[in-house]
């Protein structure tokens, strides 16, 4: 099942901000840290905490934060569904990347090891 424009469209306004405290508590409900989440996001994007913390306050989209991402070249691994969409099947690239990042804080939260998550 591919993703449909309106739920792309949704994708491009969400703010990282608005998202990033629900992958927190998600993760740390599971025994998590928010380093472990940092860990994460860092691999996925190429950002580190400080900026990772001033896109949160600045209250980026996640078009924003995606277009200022250097993308981890292993991410097409992730592979699996997320939301009830393939990963491997959404074709729009912006959609592809926040269920990437959904998908690796749902491995980290269900307590997959760590290098398992980050394809190591």
């Amino acid at each position: 099942m591919n993703t449909t424009p309106e739920h792309d469209e949704r994708m491009v306004k969400i703010t990282f901000a608005s998202v990033y405290p629900h992958y927190l508590a998600k993760v740390e409900r599971k025994g998590r840290t928010k380093e472990e989440l940092h860990q994460v996001i860092t691999w996925l994007t190429g950002f580190h905490d400080a900026e990772i913390e001033a896109f949160i306050a600045d209250g980026l989209t996640f078009k924003d934060f995606f277009d200022k991402a250097h993308l981890n070249p292993l991410a097409s691994l992730i592979k699996g569904s997320i939301c009830g969409y393939k990963i491997e099947e959404i074709e729009n690239p912006l959609t592809k990347n926040v269920r990437y990042l959904d998908k690796l804080v749902d491995e980290l939260a269900k307590g997959k090891k760590m290098e398992k998550v980050l394809r190591g």
